[in-house]
């Protein structure tokens, strides 16, 4: 197996999982939270090892989505040696604020 990619965090990716934390702070319990986490550094895990397992998009060839929960969504791009974190949705907060 090759070396894996270095994945880097983007600042808005940053504050989009900030704000997810927070809103899940709001409204569940800390074990929602501690889930979170998880899904996260299974993700970063995931795609350093396996970066082309997530579907590119269809407008935007470079950049490819994964859904890491059916409520969390992760968008992000590689290039040779580092996989960079663009942005993450939250789905269900944005059903919520609708």
């Amino acid at each position: 197996m090759d070396k894996p990619y270095k994945v880097e965090w983007t600042k808005r990716s940053l504050l989009n999982a900030i704000s997810i934390k927070h809103y899940l702070i709001q409204k569940f319990t800390i074990n929602e939270v501690t889930k979170f986490e998880g899904l996260l550094r299974q993700f970063e895990l995931t795609v350093s090892n396996f970066p082309t397992l997530y579907p590119e998009s269809k407008s935007q060839k470079q950049l490819r989505r994964a859904v890491i929960h059916k409520n969390t969504t992760v968008y992000y791009i590689f290039d040779k040696d580092k996989v960079t974190v663009i942005a993450m949705k939250d789905n269900r907060k944005e059903k919520a604020d609708s």
